[in-house]
């Protein structure tokens, strides 16, 4: 009998840590399938990543904000691949102002791509992550759980997805479904229109937060880590 062959889909996965998970998977064997609401984007990105294994990545354009549009991605792997094992929910966005000056547009985004993007992505995957005794992993931030100035809307929607997370992991638990929440310090990624450099030399790398998804997901079916908080060695 042939092995199955897993699968997984990470959103915001044309570059940044998603890509850098998305390489990490592909080693391992694991078909994946990224999400980007640019069309161009994610066939670039599933372009590069298929080098490592023709045939293993998909790209998908898709809107976490949308729960139609998720609903349309998760269907997109099961009629390619048949399954899905793991779900990545890595889209988000940065907008940092003082509450004076942070528009309600601005707030809004943030709200619907961070947090309410995540209930989607998790309402859309569920029932498929559920047959397979799957994984979800949500990509928070330290801003979950660390406060700053000008991180209003930043802070309000990291604070929640952390929430959000760990109650989702005491509902679906019992169904097989595990869920992690992996929390970064400082990652060198093109966040809020950052340009990584050598100076970035410091941060955490993509790659790393991909070895840590590949180290989670290879853990006893017994055993959950529940949340990580990840951060630089040496921070500047």
């Amino acid at each position: 009998m042939a092995e199955t062959i897993k699968t997984a889909l990470i959103t915001g996965g044309s570059k940044g840590i998603g890509y850098g998970i998305a390489e990490a998977l592909i080693r391992d064997g694991i078909r994946v399938a990224i999400t980007s609401r640019s069309q161009q984007n994610a066939d670039d990105a599933a372009n590069a990543l298929n080098k490592i294994r023709e045939g293993y990545a998909l790209a998908i354009e898709s809107d976490v904000r949308n729960l139609a549009s998720q609903e349309k991605a998760v269907q997109t792997v099961l009629s390619r691949w048949g399954r899905l094992d793991y779900f990545i929910a890595n889209a988000g966005v940065g907008h940092f102002a003082p509450i004076q000056e942070l528009s309600a547009e601005l707030w809004q985004e943030t709200i619907d791509i961070n947090l309410t993007g995540v209930f989607f992505s998790a309402k859309a995957s569920i029932a498929a992550l559920t047959e397979s005794k799957g994984y979800f992993i949500n990509i928070a931030s330290l801003a979950g759980t660390n406060f700053f100035a000008n991180g209003t809307a930043y802070n309000a929607s990291k604070f929640g997805l952390v929430g959000f997370s760990q109650a989702m992991m005491l509902d679906v638990r019992n169904a097989g479904v595990k869920v992690t929440t992996i929390m970064p310090g400082s990652v060198a990624t093109e966040f809020n229109n950052h340009e990584p450099s050598d100076k970035d030399a410091w941060k955490i790398q993509p790659e790393d937060i991909g070895q840590i998804v590949s180290d989670l997901i290879k853990m006893p079916a017994r055993t959950l880590p529940s949340k990580i908080e990840v951060r630089p060695t040496t921070p500047k």
